[in-house]
């Protein structure tokens, strides 16, 4: 019973704008910002802690007005941005934006990879994922990248196989081979920290898990590997403003020497930052 992008924006009982920090500023233009502001969609952790920072100790600098806007799901941030009261976002990484694009018919690209967030499994009755008892219950994202990025990173483990060729977009459909019999419930990837005490393990998307509290680098008992990782989050815009100088400006900053500073002394591992866009 897999759920779509579409139904997982349809399950939310809110507005875009109830979501944003503020209204859609329509007298201004361009994403709704004023004055020339950057207006940037976010989820809160890490990527809205990381534009804050840049916020309030190098934007004005570079010249850049910034207006952040917070998000608590995976799906309106894309749906401003194409629809224009957003001028860019950070949250997601390149095969989510791919499959969205596929999936809503928008017309979002890449600008420059920010970080990496790496996904992880969480338990409250396992210390070591080795030790996962046959017949355990696993939830997973019910998102088409995220679950199938869990699903990999199961894999990569050796507790399931998946088919030949399975893609970003995996599901349990695909595994081939279980030997521990692990039973899989996918769930929206936000409540998956809320529903740890009702499951062996749950495999969740780095955000989510430091908005429950929980540290990556501490408490995953498996943890994405940093090395030929695809899902670096991104600052994506849609297609046509690449070149505004004020994206340009956010680009510069999200992978400069003083970022990477920032990540690494605040998440201490638990986010990573990138060399490159």
């Amino acid at each position: 019973m897999r759920k779509s992008i579409a139904v997982t924006a349809a399950g939310l009982a809110v507005t875009l704008f109830g979501l944003t920090a503020c209204g859609s500023g329509s007298d201004s233009g361009k994403g709704g910002g004023k004055d020339g502001t950057l207006v940037v969609g976010a989820t809160a952790v890490p990527a809205g802690e990381v534009l804050t920072y840049i916020k309030d100790n190098l934007a004005e600098k570079a010249g850049l007005k910034l207006e952040i806007r917070e998000f608590t799901d995976y799906v309106l941030p894309n749906t401003a941005l194409q629809e224009g009261s957003l001028d860019a976002n950070l949250y997601q990484n390149q095969p989510f934006l791919d499959e969205f694009n596929k999936s809503k018919g928008t017309d979002l690209v890449s600008v420059v990879k920010a970080y990496l967030p790496p996904m992880g499994v969480y338990s409250k009755k396992v210390q070591d994922i080795a030790k996962l008892a046959d017949g355990a219950t696993v939830a997973v994202p019910n998102e088409t990248t995220n679950e199938g990025r869990a699903l990999k990173l199961l894999a990569a483990k050796g507790l399931i196989t998946l088919k030949t060729g399975a893609g970003t977009d995996a599901s349990p459909a695909d595994i081939t081979a279980n030997p521990k019999h692990l039973k899989f419930k996918e769930l929206d990837p936000a409540q998956l920290p809320r529903s740890l005490d009702d499951l062996d393990v749950a495999v969740i998307n780095n955000n989510y898990a430091q908005d429950a509290g929980l540290s990556p680098a501490k408490d995953a008992i498996l943890l994405e590997s940093a090395k030929d990782n695809p899902y670096a989050n991104l600052l994506a815009v849609k297609r046509g403003n690449e070149d505004d100088p004020r994206v340009e400006k956010l680009a510069k900053l999200l992978v400069s020497s003083d970022v990477k500073k920032f990540i690494a002394e605040k998440y201490k591992g638990s986010v990573l930052p990138v060399s490159s866009g």
